[in-house]
């Protein structure tokens, strides 16, 4: 790794299936070195990958097979901001679909438990209205979606 900042996630023994699908789904995202561990501990043996070199949408992340002493939470999330319905649609059901889990707003879960939020452009620019009545009409209707739909902020952004 090059950069002086990486983010490590900790998996339990899934870094390397949560890179692939990351590299797959996420443009400007791909799998890096592997390393697998020089002998062994906790939650492995020698051989077996111990981290996994990653980008996901041009952050550079370092997955960690830690074990399963830690999890994911939603205290911290990517939050990918998406141009268009096609984009949001293609990355929250690819997210969803793959053993997923959807929340609310905007957000949902991996199969590993990892954070993401699918947010449109449109999303932002509505609910940062410079007026208050246009930002809070969105913000309201955003509260009851799960995944966005931009034509429903639009319209009540509209009023």
């Amino acid at each position: 790794m090059t950069s002086k900042n990486t983010i490590c996630l900790w998996y339990d023994g899934a870094a390397l299936d949560a890179a692939q699908f990351y590299a797959q789904t996420f443009p400007d995202s791909a799998v890096g070195a592997v390393h697998r561990a020089p002998g062994d501990y906790p939650s492995g043996k020698q051989g077996d990958v111990l981290t996994v070199e990653f980008t996901v949408a041009g952050i550079p992340c370092l997955g960690l097979n830690g074990g399963p002493a830690f999890k994911h939470s939603e205290a911290f999330s990517f939050q990918i901001a998406t141009e268009d319905q096609a984009e949001t649609d293609r990355l929250w059901d690819a997210i969803v679909g793959n053993g997923g889990q959807a929340s609310a707003c905007g957000w949902c879960k991996d199969k590993w438990g990892l954070s993401w939020q699918i947010t449109p452009r449109a999303l932002t620019a509505a609910i940062t209205d410079p007026d208050p009545a246009a930002a809070k009409r969105a913000f309201e209707a955003m509260m009851q979606m799960g995944k966005i739909d931009i034509a429903a902020i639009e319209a009540a952004r509209r009023g």
